[in-house]
């Protein structure tokens, strides 16, 4: 990090500091920015740009209320709403889903997940893979993966970005850069990161006489190193001072920048932290959007609270409609601008709720069968995949993995899962999924 100090100043917690400008932080970690460039450098690298979304639902989700609805169930199972018709003959969905509903031949269902452990974080679903039995550093997530393999599209967009905040999403962060290290972390523009993306009023003229003085150290360093190390370090400080002095970032970023219609159709959603884990911000669809036009390989948000434990279907008629809403927003926005082909989205929680309905009216935790919703990726759309049976508790056709899922999704960014690999700390080479995971024939196009 480079940390250039200037006049005292004191800031609202009393605390009397020096105006700085500190270039390299990026919220990850402490890590400088040239150190992340520099980690994320690989030649051979392809650059395309294919994108993945996920839209993380924090806490487990009903599936029952939302996809798979049991109509002839017993009362205290198939619970209190009704399904309609979709736009595919045959599908029938939650009548709070509306939007989905007119818009089921652009997005597939399964019906058949399984697999889950049962913890409330965010593990399996970015990772794909087991808390079990991991290699030292633990699995990476998938996004850190994405970001090893293929880097950065645009050098003044970071590949891998969470659009989560750590600081109410912390209870569910459990997957992590794992073996591949800090440098591969989600960067988090509502995070930490936030205030790194300002130069605290520093000028372009100032920055360079402040890149001037930089220079002037780097050089003296370079003359007592004999080893050539520093040369290496400046190509990337010099692509670290392109990120921070680009303003690609912070205006895909900008959401407002987009037309009022536009704004509108995505609208803000409700803004409240609910539980301990995520607000349901619909607007943050439309940033992710924003960021995968501007580069970005991966983007990830954390969508509200399902852990109904109580108040299961008061709670889905506040929350489904927000969904409903968001959702069809960001797919029909993919399909206008022609990016339905190039990016994958995936919707989907750590597990499902359970069949009974408990004396709280709420569905507890249920790990062995829960949903996902894809769409884009250029992916066979129009379809439900796998059954559960009448009571909506176990799969009895076409069980789906999360690394199945995955390799679907690394596939339709053109990573080969039976080839590509990522070295653990030990320099052991690893696959990215689990082993005799494949692509899902039934989303292949």
């Amino acid at each position: 990090m480079l940390t250039i100090n200037g006049n005292k100043s004191q800031f609202c917690d009393g605390v009397s500091r020096r105006n700085f400008l500190r270039i390299g932080a990026l919220g990850l970690g402490g890590l400088a920015l040239p150190q992340l460039l520099q980690a994320e450098a690989q030649s051979g690298r392809k650059s395309t740009q294919k994108s993945i979304i996920m839209i993380y639902l924090p806490g487990g989700p009903p599936h029952q209320d939302m996809f798979d609805l049991k109509m002839e169930a017993p009362k205290e199972i198939r619970g209190e709403f009704k399904p309609i018709s979709t736009k595919v003959p045959g599908i029938q969905i939650c009548e709070h889903l509306p939007k989905l509903a007119a818009m089921m031949d652009k997005m597939s269902i399964i019906r058949s997940m399984v697999g889950s452990e049962g913890g409330h974080d965010n593990f399996q679903c970015f990772t794909g893979r087991s808390q079990r039995n991991q290699p030292a550093g633990g699995w990476p997530t998938f996004g850190s993966i994405i970001s090893k393999l293929q880097g950065p599209v645009n050098p003044a967009v970071p590949p891998f970005v969470g659009l989560e905040n750590r600081m109410q999403h912390r209870p569910y962060n459990m997957a992590t850069p794992g073996y591949l290290g800090v440098p591969h972390q989600s960067f988090r523009p509502e995070g930490d990161g936030k205030a790194d993306m300002v130069l605290n009023g520093v000028t372009t003229d100032r920055l360079s006489d402040r890149r001037a003085l930089l220079t002037g150290f780097d050089k003296f360093r370079r003359d007592v190193d004999s080893s050539g190390l520093m040369e290496g370090v400046d190509a990337f400080t010099q692509q670290a001072f392109g990120m921070l002095t680009s303003s690609k970032l912070s205006e895909a970023l900008d959401y407002q920048k987009e037309g009022p219609k536009l704004v509108a159709r995505y609208g803000v959603g409700d803004k409240r932290v609910r539980g301990d884990a995520a607000p349901m911000q619909t607007e943050q669809f439309l940033i992710a959007r924003r960021l995968v036009e501007a580069g970005a390989r991966v983007v990830t948000v954390a969508f509200g609270f399902w852990d109904y434990h109580g108040n299961n279907f008061t709670n889905c008629k506040n929350d489904l409609p927000l969904l409903d809403r968001g959702v069809t927003a960001l797919i029909q926005d993919l399909h206008e601008r022609g990016l339905a082909n190039d990016v994958s989205v995936v919707v989907w929680g750590e597990f499902g709720r359970t069949p009974t309905i408990n004396k709280d009216a709420g569905r507890d935790h249920w790990p062995n069968v829960s949903c996902a919703l894809l769409a884009g990726g250029g992916m066979k759309h129009g379809q439900v995949i796998g059954a559960t049976d009448r009571l909506g508790g176990e799969a009895v056709e076409r069980p789906v993995t999360y690394s199945e899922v995955f390799s679907t999704l690394y596939s339709n960014i053109g990573i080969d899962v039976n080839t590509a690999t990522v070295n653990d700390l030990t320099g052991r080479p690893q696959y990215i999924v689990e082993p005799g995971s494949q692509p899902m024939k039934e989303l292949i196009a």
